[in-house]
């Protein structure tokens, strides 16, 4: 039998237990440490300006939870929020797919600002199912008539055409905003605020705990819309109302347009080439949806969906309850008793106030 000095038997047990504890170590970093952009075994952190995303009970508010926080830090099981459609816990403050779909009909109910039958009249023209040939199907203009009088007098509507010449449609370049623009996006704020559509929506994402005050609703709209980022190489170059009302071009190709004003106003000045349209809503009346395939300035858009005979607020505020409400996912709708989906996305490179994110898009599903 081999007996061996004690203090080599000692190096040997140190070294025995450095081992395992290395191995527990590693085991250790697989099963504890997660994805940056995860909740798992990290919910109700504190807050931490560096994370990526966020866990702990103010996420929702401020619409930066990482998209895996309801999985693991809802109120019932992982099981049961996984099979959740919109993976949303059951507190009181949580928004459930019924009042979604009930304050979208409600906000519809109450557009009084929306045009009426005689208001617009379209020519669609030629419907097709290849969306990714860029052939002009149909020789005339989508418009051919708007009751621009009626309309466009509309505080809500002048305050909206006020800003649509305020942004360079190319991402490269970077913007800058005067004194009189920056003006000019709080009067559209100021004036959509007035209408009931609004209104509905700040009353109902108020009793949902989203704002206290209808001054941190407004400022808020106006950061997560407003708030400039870069999209492409320019410095401050997109920002979600110029990318979802507005239009973009990146790299030949027009992004977002999905507002029926914008592509009026440039089909009106020619700059603008419709060419086949490939859904058309189930509404009798407007608003409508319709997805569209157009040109615009040589530039070419595959296809986009737009509201059709909406009112600015109408649109707007949608788009920011499914922002708010559903950030980053399908949101489903009802409108005039008609099914809606709505998808956003929100930009995840830079932030805004205690870490919210800025919108990246917003815009209706066509099936």
């Amino acid at each position: 039998m081999l007996v061996l000095p004690w203090r080599l038997l000692g190096i040997m047990k140190t070294g025995v237990f450095l081992l395992l504890l290395g191995a527990a170590c590693s085991m250790a970093s697989n099963s504890l440490y997660t994805a940056s952009d995860s909740c798992k075994g990290r919910c109700n952190e504190k807050y931490n300006r560096k994370d990526v995303c966020h866990c702990n009970a103010k996420c929702e508010k401020y619409q930066n939870c990482c998209d895996d926080y309801h999985i693991h830090c809802g109120q019932d099981s992982k099981e049961t929020n996984a099979a959740s459609d919109e993976g949303f816990s059951r507190s009181e403050d949580a928004i459930s797919q019924e009042e979604l779909q009930k304050i979208s009909e409600q906000l519809y109910q109450s557009d009084s600002n929306k045009a009426a039958e005689s208001d617009i009249t379209l020519n669609k023209q030629f419907l097709t199912s290849q969306t990714s040939k860029k052939e002009d199907q149909s020789p005339e203009p989508l418009f051919s008539f708007v009751n621009e009088e009626k309309l466009f007098s509309k505080p809500t509507y002048a305050s909206f055409i006020k800003l649509l010449d305020n942004y360079h449609k190319k991402v490269e370049k970077g913007e800058e905003f005067t004194a009189e623009q920056l003006k000019e996006q709080d009067r559209f704020l100021e004036e959509i605020m007035k209408t009931a559509v609004m209104q509905e929506l700040y009353r109902f994402l108020h009793n949902k705990n989203r704002y206290g005050t209808e001054a941190e609703f407004i400022a808020d709209l106006k950061e997560m819309w407003f708030g400039l980022y870069s999209r492409g190489k320019g410095e401050g170059s997109s920002s979600g109302f110029e990318h979802v009302f507005l239009g973009e071009v990146k790299e030949g190709k027009v992004s977002g347009f999905h507002n029926w004003i914008s592509f009026y106003l440039q089909e009106k000045k020619g700059v603008l080439n419709y060419l086949s349209h490939n859904y058309d809503g189930p509404w009798t009346s407007y608003p409508d949806v319709l997805g569209i395939q157009f040109s615009w300035d040589g530039t070419y858009k595959e296809v986009g969906t737009a509201f059709i005979g909406s009112s600015p607020e109408f649109e707007f505020g949608l788009y920011s309850l499914c922002y708010i409400s559903r950030p980053g996912k399908v949101c489903h709708l009802k409108m005039g008793s008609h099914n809606l989906d709505i998808q956003t996305y929100t930009w995840d490179k830079t932030t805004y106030g205690n870490g919210k994110k800025y919108i990246a898009t917003a815009y209706a599903v066509s099936p």
